[in-house]
């Protein structure tokens, strides 16, 4: 069976009557042309989902009735991604990426060495970003956004909640390097990427005393959306099982 095209619905707007409004009834039915009668599938960031039939197109909105609905769990083992901010251009694939590949939360926090600072408010096309990733792959979740303007100091506060935290640090972590292993069992887990320009030393001291293990990716330096990419990629492997 072919896949259904994918729409997203506010969790408070997932009752009947079910209507899309918004940039999701332009897509359904100016860009995708779709008519009365069509079935697609609905999700809301939330772990619901389900089959709907499209009732009628009207100029701003699209009403749908209820087949068919399921909920999706959230993956036993949450991962929250801690990335430095940062001016990279490929910000939105990252974000389409991280969907993909489960991530539970993303913040993004302002480092020493950002080379951009960090928006009062999320940028619009953020939220467009995750929603764009959850419909390729099909998703039933979506991350929750955070910006954490007091750099690290925001996120060792906020750390105490995890099962394990870690930090991916260029410099010295001891010979140890993040593995499935760190990140196979269920529980919350913290995993801290640095900007552009790597942690400060005074990052690193910080958020090692607070318990946040070093860990290294490899000899290699990596662009930050490839290190933030590749830490939800083992943590996604991990959850596999195999």
């Amino acid at each position: 069976m072919a896949s259904l095209h994918s729409f997203y619905l506010e969790p408070s707007l997932w009752a009947s009557p079910f209507l899309l409004q918004g940039d999701e009834a332009h897509h359904l039915s100016r860009v995708l042309r779709i008519r009365p009668g069509a079935v697609v599938r609905l999700f809301d960031g939330k772990g619901r989902h389900g089959l709907f039939e499209v009732k009628d197109v009207a100029k701003n909105s699209v009403r749908l009735t209820l087949r068919s609905e399921e909920f999706t769990p959230a993956p036993q083992t949450a991962c929250t991604l801690a990335a430095g901010f940062s001016k990279a251009l490929r910000r939105g694939w990252f974000m389409e990426k991280a969907v993909e590949l489960e991530a539970a939360a993303l913040w993004f926090w302002q480092g020493d060495y950002s080379q951009a600072s960090l928006p009062e408010i999320e940028k619009s096309g953020w939220s467009a970003s995750l929603v764009a990733g959850a419909k390729q792959c099909e998703g039933a979740w979506l991350p929750e956004l955070g910006l954490l303007r007091d750099g690290v100091r925001g996120i060792i506060e906020r750390s105490g909640e995890f099962d394990r935290k870690f930090m991916l640090y260029e410099g010295d972590t001891g010979g140890r390097l993040l593995s499935r292993e760190d990140l196979r069992s269920p529980g919350a887990v913290l995993l801290v990427v640095g900007p552009e320009g790597g942690f400060s030393p005074r990052e690193a001291e910080e958020l090692a005393a607070a318990g946040i293990a070093p860990v290294s990716l490899g000899k290699r330096v990596l662009r930050w959306e490839t290190a933030a990419v590749l830490t939800l990629g083992i943590a996604w492997w991990a959850r596999q099982g195999v």
